[in-house]
């Protein structure tokens, strides 16, 4: 990146991204920021038949919940031009069955990213998701071959690029990154 961009990690202990109040004190204390990196997420498995209720609203409530008041809350005090991030799954295009809530969940995170595309536009904010397939995390490495895994430097350098000034045009696209 070319610029000085204001970066800041928010982790659970700062704030709490499934609570409206938290996430906008937390934004309203950060101030004026370059944009928003919308890393928050959660998985599990589990058919139509084998999904329950409970799991079927946290799965919404920690995928496009989260993001939607991050990026709300962002909104505010992003400066322009600006940019928003998040990432989504691969799942959402390479539909397979066997993660139902999970991948209604991060499918509900792509329609959010294209909406704020068109609703930002001509704020001067852009808004893509990056879709990886699995990634190459620790725990990920000790059960599956590294080569049908992401390396983790390619989602960041695909996030690194949707933040730069190159990708100034790019908005509403959803980037699949596969093995």
């Amino acid at each position: 990146l070319s610029g000085d961009y204001r970066c800041i990690v928010l982790g659970s202990a700062q704030v709490d991204h499934t609570n409206e109040d938290s996430v906008r004190k937390t934004f309203d204390d950060i101030g004026a920021t370059y944009g928003l990196v919308h890393l928050v997420g959660g998985w599990t498995g589990g058919t139509i038949r084998e999904t329950s209720l409970d799991t079927w609203s946290k799965m919404l409530a920690v995928n496009p919940t989260t993001a939607f008041l991050a990026a709300r809350a962002a909104l505010a005090h992003i400066t322009k031009p600006g940019r928003i991030v998040v990432v989504s799954s691969i799942a959402t295009l390479e539909i397979g069955g066997g993660s139902a809530a999970y991948t209604v969940a991060k499918s509900a995170l792509n329609t959010l990213v294209q909406l704020l595309a068109r609703e930002e536009r001509a704020n001067g904010i852009t808004a893509n998701a990056v879709l990886p397939d699995s990634l190459a995390t620790p725990a990920m490495l000790q059960s599956t071959d590294a080569s049908k895994l992401v390396p983790l430097e390619r989602v960041s350098e695909t996030i690194a690029f949707l933040l730069s000034d190159a990708a100034a045009g790019t908005s509403g696209t959803l980037i699949a990154i596969r093995a």
